[in-house]
């Protein structure tokens, strides 16, 4: 085994230690390559070399190869201390979920923040709104002090008018309506064909609507 692929070995046995769990030569392949930089082939190679050398296990299973740390080099763990590491873990997994939330809320107000107007937009919002209800205001006393309001009587014959005038347009969209609607029983073309040929503009090609009395 060369210099560079002994040194590659001692990583990977030095990784394997340290995490003590399986791995398969493309897990430490992964983990390890952008940090030393090492190839594929080469990693599989110091695996099983290692392996051969009985410094870690290798476990076959199917087409697939597993790779750990040998566990005779680790004291023996007690019932007792596992049941401690156990409340350990259990201890920390709740810190986790409690800052993980804590987190979350702090995610929260930070996008609401964010979302916000800022101190300084909030002052020229408010500049522009002070504006805006003076110009209002003097608009306001403008139409408080006109002579030439509209009188009750003036503004009831405008309504008559217009009620009026929506009742013949109705009336007379109707009568035509009819009288298409005779036509097209034995004309051979299209309401739409027949509606271009003779010229007929429709409150829908003006975008009008009838309004509501």
């Amino acid at each position: 085994m060369s210099k560079k692929d002994a040194g590659s070995a001692d990583v990977i046995l030095a990784y394997l230690n340290e995490k003590n769990r399986p791995y398969s030569a493309q897990d430490v392949f992964g983990n390890l390559q952008k940090e030393h930089g090492f190839g594929k082939t080469a990693v599989v190679k110091a695996m099983e070399q290692l392996a051969q050398d009985g410094r870690i296990k290798e476990k076959v299973y199917g087409k697939q190869k597993i790779y750990f740390a040998d566990q005779s080099q680790f004291a023996d763990v007690s019932d007792a201390d596992l049941k401690e590491m156990d409340n350990h873990i259990s201890e920390l997994n709740s810190q986790v979920q409690t800052v993980s939330q804590a987190c979350r809320q702090l995610d929260a107000e930070l996008k609401e923040l964010n979302s916000s107007l800022t101190t300084a937009e909030m002052t020229s919002q408010i500049k522009e709104l002070k504006s805006e209800t003076g110009d209002y205001k003097e608009r306001l006393e403008k139409i408080k002090s006109a002579t030439n309001h509209v009188t009750p009587e003036e503004r009831e014959k405008v309504y008559k008018e217009r009620s009026l005038y929506v009742k013949e347009w109705k009336k007379r969209k109707r009568l035509v309506s009819d009288m298409i609607g005779a036509i097209l029983e034995g004309y051979p073309k299209s309401k739409k064909q027949f509606l271009e040929e003779v010229g007929v503009e429709t409150d829908e090609d003006h975008k009008v609507t009838i309004p509501n009395i």
